[in-house]
């Protein structure tokens, strides 16, 4: 993977690299910092840093939760929740292309001893009635379904915004069988954005909640959890035993606070430049771009491109993408995504075309 530095020195003038492989890629403001200079803090892991406690309470708020803890990462607040509410030698029950499955590592089963159960789906949305086919009867020669993971947006259909109401479904599946469910919500803010509403809404249904301030919100470290007092209480000790435990955190968390304030209400901006981004793809001969519902641009190669060798070029043309599959390449707007970006792509879609 190219880095941003390699990128920026390998072009001589013209316009800055334009990087869309992700939105942590983003760089805290000028305001940002000067809200992490002047933070209140103090020892988080003794009495507790006072600008930590204003962002958890804060999250806790939006979300509707009874508690909420600061975690280092998403992937951190995730396998926390897993080890909080799962089972050693159980099983969690997870959409098939999870992010907790593909992309964190194997960390439940290393970590916690919790095997993840993938349920393949067409389009990244995991109903009640695939959960209740998902769970396994009582048996001694089969692991016992201890936990219901689900993920909202959904990354691996392309930033899919899924209703609560399909969510609310599947957790009364879940109380059925006396199952609590997590919420992996690391975009969760673009979802609430694209429906038009509140994040409670998405989030009553689950018992745990992970929500990131280091991609959405452009924050540059961080993520939360949020849930009853009481898991939240075993989480701290959890969270302490993975090596997340943090001492002047409130620096870090002055950047959730700001961006809180700032960012959350302009996410719609990155949806319209991801529709236009898309757009801007699909026009181009050789380019299929599904139509984005929040932030990620997933564009599907015609037979005969590589993925990578399409990063390359589109990188010589100062845009930064990655392969996401035999055939696709994805893109995701952020902070630091302009609007020149969908003109800047298309002109160098264009140049493809032609060639």
């Amino acid at each position: 993977m190219t880095s941003l530095a390699e990128a920026e020195a390998g072009r001589e003038g013209g316009a800055p690299v334009l990087d869309l492989r992700s939105d942590t890629v983003s760089r805290p403001t000028a305001e940002m910092r000067r809200a992490m200079a002047d933070a209140v803090v103090g020892d988080d892991v003794l009495e507790g840093d006072p600008t930590t406690r204003a962002l958890e309470s804060r999250v806790a708020e939006l979300l509707g939760k009874e508690s909420a803890l600061f975690f280092p990462s998403g992937s951190m607040a995730n396998q926390t929740a897993i080890a909080v509410q799962g089972r050693w030698g159980g099983e969690a029950i997870v959409e098939g292309d999870a992010h907790v499955f593909h992309w964190e590592e194997g960390a439940s089963a290393a970590l916690s001893g919790v095997q993840l159960r993938p349920v393949a789906t067409e389009d990244g949305v995991l109903t009640a009635d695939r959960v209740r086919e998902a769970i396994r009867p009582d048996s001694r020669y089969a692991p016992r379904t201890a936990l219901i993971c689900i993920e909202n947006t959904h990354l691996g259909s392309g930033g899919r915004a899924i209703a609560p109401e399909v969510y609310d479904a599947v957790a009364e599946v879940a109380r059925e069988r006396g199952l609590p469910v997590h919420l992996d919500g690391a975009r969760l803010w673009h979802a609430a954005v694209a429906l038009g509403r509140p994040l409670s809404d998405f989030t009553h249904a689950a018992d745990t909640v992970m929500v990131c301030l280091s991609k959405a919100l452009g924050a540059p470290v961080g993520s939360m959890l949020a849930g009853p007092a009481e898991v939240m209480e075993e989480a701290w000790r959890v969270r302490r035993r993975f090596g997340g435990a943090m001492r002047q955190s409130g620096i870090l968390a002055a950047a959730g606070l700001h961006a809180l304030e700032v960012r959350l209400p302009r996410l719609h901006e990155d949806h319209i430049l991801a529709t236009e981004i898309a757009a801007a793809f699909d026009d181009a001969e050789g380019f299929r771009a599904s139509a984005p519902e929040t932030n990620i641009v997933m564009v599907d190669l015609d037979a005969g491109q590589d993925p990578r060798t399409v990063c390359e070029k589109l990188q010589n043309h100062g845009i930064l993408m990655l392969p996401f599959g035999p055939s696709r390449i994805r893109g995701v707007t952020h902070l630091d995504v302009d609007r020149e970006a969908p003109r800047r792509v298309r002109a160098a879609v264009a140049e493809f075309a032609e060639a």
